[in-house]
């Protein structure tokens, strides 16, 4: 495939790692747009930390005018977790027939938490001939390894995995979907209060776009969706992972204090037709000193098979699957299309 043209959306964190992985593949950066006043107007090589590229941050006020002038074959996104909070750089790379590949969490199986948005998008992709989709860490780590386990399963009963991250790596926006930061009282009214609610009260969130899905809500989705599984039924239940010590964050500017929230455990548990239950769960919090991150997940049936990976580097996974899905969006149907229909995830070989 010839060099791809890309637009990157979103100057923080994970964009010092997709740029650079962009640029090592051999593709072009032709533009990039943030909000982050103290990021506008500079060079993407400074953000990155090497020699400066030619290519200066814009408004996202001028996204549209950037988009239409450069003209880019795929934009990356990596800003925020919820689909309502990309709905607008989504929807403008739809509207002008541009692929867009994003990091947003709720991305990855989007159609089971805010379907109004992610049909909406849907639409505008396949009438200006282009694909939207979501992808990262999840896409591997919770998707893909664990689809090609059941794969090789003869039976399988239940299928069970728990992954833990860092929140300061990933920015203030994740950071803060987590509780971080946040007293007991305050986690119990602003996060966990959305999930003791009846199945038809969930509906009517998710129907009014109104529903605020851990991660796991939508790769239990996703898993489901590649294993060809019939949900009967889904619930979440969000813990919170209480500070046993003052614990200081860059990512909030702040000190968690002993008693405070650092993050939290989402446990999403999805029941099938096909009698196989999936149970998954997301510990994201502010690390103290000895914790690392940590992905196990279980299929059990016959046999039983066990994945274990400790201390996986989980931001530079993103941005790599991020990378080197780009081809995969560009041969894509269009339409808001979820990777468990695009095929495995394969290596994009730099000195290709």
């Amino acid at each position: 495939m010839e060099k791809l043209k890309v637009v990157q959306y979103g100057c923080g964190k994970m964009s010092v790692y997709t740029m650079r992985y962009v640029l090592e593949n051999g593709n072009e950066i032709v533009g990039a747009i943030d909000i982050n006043p103290d990021i506008i107007g500079k060079d993407i090589g400074e953000i990155m930390g090497c020699e400066n590229k030619g290519i200066k941050v814009v408004s996202a006020n001028s996204a549209k005018d950037l988009l239409e002038e450069v003209k880019p074959d795929i934009v990356i996104v990596t800003t925020m977790s919820l689909m309502t909070d990309l709905y607008e750089a989504l929807k403008l790379c739809a509207s002008l027939g541009i692929n867009a590949i994003t990091t947003c969490e709720e991305a990855f199986y989007p159609i089971n938490s805010s379907p109004k948005i992610t049909e909406e998008i849907d639409k505008l992709a396949k009438e200006n001939n282009c694909t939207i989709t979501g992808s990262g860490y999840q896409d591997a780590f919770w998707g893909n390894l664990i689809t090609t386990i059941a794969g090789a399963t003869h039976n399988i009963t239940k299928i069970k995995g728990s992954s833990s991250y860092n929140v300061e790596d990933y920015g203030i926006a994740l950071a803060k979907a987590h509780g971080a930061g946040l007293t007991s009282e305050e986690f119990d009214e602003k996060i966990a209060a959305s999930d003791n609610i009846s199945e038809e009260e969930r509906k009517k969130l998710i129907d009014k776009g109104e529903f605020l899905p851990s991660y796991m809500w939508n790769v239990n989705g996703w898993l489901c969706d590649k294993l060809n599984l019939t949900i009967e039924s889904q619930v979440q239940k969000c813990i919170p992972k209480i500070a046993d010590n003052d614990i200081d964050s860059s990512t909030l500017n702040m000190t968690v204090k002993k008693g405070m929230v650092r993050g939290m455990s989402a446990v999403v548990t999805t029941k099938t037709k096909e009698g196989i239950t999936i149970e998954s769960e997301c510990i994201g919090m502010v690390y103290d000193k000895d914790d690392i991150d940590s992905n196990k997940w279980t299929v059990y049936g016959e046999p039983d098979t066990t994945l274990v990976i400790d201390n996986p580097q989980t931001v530079e996974l993103t941005c790599a699957t991020i990378v080197n899905r780009l081809e995969d969006v560009m041969i894509s149907e269009p339409g808001f299309i979820p990777t468990s229909q695009m095929g495995e995830l394969i290596y994009q070989n730099i000195n290709k």
